[in-house]
């Protein structure tokens, strides 16, 4: 069967990070409960609609770990799924209990992403992470001790208060455990605007700074064997987040809760933002829905290709019309065009060179 996403948006966090622009509160939890019956009904709504069964299924936010393990287990549990779907929830780390991790296991989750960031004190203090500089150690040995075989840790770069030497620890500190995780995530941070990040312009990433950093991330992982799935992400063999892959390869999904996007039948929707608002829509027997688009044929054509060169999948050399002036940000081997390393944090300097570009009004400019 064709994979079909299903993901679920959990807009609670009992802190917001500085460099946080998602649609995420840390003063709802009252709410929790509400929220809960809110989704139940959305997904059972759906379900009579034909909603069919996810081959993956992705709990993120906002903390999915800040719901109570039963509420978020009655969420999976109303999902329907084809046989060996992958379900993954996002936890943070100072969540990472064995407890908690045994009971989404016993549940039915298969995967689960921790958002590290760093290992370094400075560097999470700057952008205001809670866990401390241990959490890394915890997170490997409770995930592995609650019996998963697959799991992610995130990563981020660009903190004004990080140097190379702080990255180097960082990835020490993480390949030098007794089980690293066989899926890294590395993002680089962006001074997103209302976040206190992007209020601060002393604290801006400097690009240079950033792109150095993220080269030394690839360079180290490729080097102990993790493969480059796509820009931000590298696995191991066998290890590939499933459900990301429903994304960059255009499959059809369906989101849930607040905020949420789905994608079918060439059409894409999304949720109103605010919990609330959410929550009074599926009461009022309404649709949560917030807006939508149909994309137009060179649109679907220019996001294919350029997600598609995101990752190693990348696309024919005939996407474009000359190579010649990001020559050093591609590599070319029978016939299809790929990022080369530095290419990496620089694609959107190769994307609105596609011809699909031009036909989509996404030119550069």
């Amino acid at each position: 069967m064709r994979p079909f996403g299903v993901y679920v948006h959990v807009p609670f966090c009992a802190r917001r990070c500085d460099y946080c622009a998602f649609a995420t509160y840390a003063d709802r939890d009252e709410i929790q409960a509400d929220y809960v019956a809110a989704v139940l009904t959305e997904v059972a709504r759906a379900r009579e609609a034909g909603l069919g069964e996810a081959t993956s299924v992705f709990f993120g936010g906002g903390t999915p770990s800040r719901l109570a393990t039963e509420d978020l287990l009655a969420v999976l549990e109303a999902i329907p799924r084809a046989p060996g779907a992958e379900v993954t929830v996002e936890c943070n780390p100072e969540d990472a209990s064995v407890e908690r991790l045994a009971a989404y296991r016993a549940g039915g989750v298969t995967r689960m992403s921790f958002g590290v960031q760093s290992t370094q004190a400075a560097v999470l203090a700057d952008l205001g992470r809670r866990h401390g500089t241990g959490a890394h150690r915890e997170v490997s040995e409770n995930v592995t001790a609650a019996g998963f075989a697959t799991w992610n840790m995130d990563l981020i770069v660009g903190s004004r208060a990080e140097g190379l030497d702080d990255v180097r620890a960082t990835l020490g500190d993480i390949l030098g455990l007794e089980h690293p995780p066989p899926h890294v995530s590395c993002y680089a941070l962006s001074a997103e605007a209302g976040t206190p990040l992007g209020r601060d312009p002393a604290r801006h990433p400097d690009e240079d700074a950033t792109a150095d950093a993220y080269d030394l991330v690839g360079a180290t992982l490729e080097a102990e064997g993790y493969l480059w799935e796509e820009i931000s992400n590298w696995a191991r063999p066998g290890h590939e987040g499933r459900h990301n892959h429903v994304y960059w390869d255009r499959e059809e999904y369906v989101g849930f809760g607040s905020a949420a996007h789905s994608y079918r039948a060439g059409r894409r929707w999304w949720n109103v933002r605010t919990p609330e608002r959410y929550i009074a829509a599926i009461a009022a027997g309404a649709s949560p829905e917030g807006g939508s688009e149909s994309l137009t044929e060179g649109q679907a054509a220019f996001e294919r290709e350029s997600l598609a060169l995101r990752t190693t999948r990348g696309v024919p050399v005939e996407a474009f019309d000359s190579l010649e002036e990001i020559a050093h940000l591609v590599a070319v081997r029978e016939g299809t065009v790929t990022l080369a390393p530095r290419g990496r944090l620089l694609a959107n300097q190769v994307i609105v060179r596609l011809r699909s570009a031009e036909a989509s009004g996404n030119l550069e400019g």
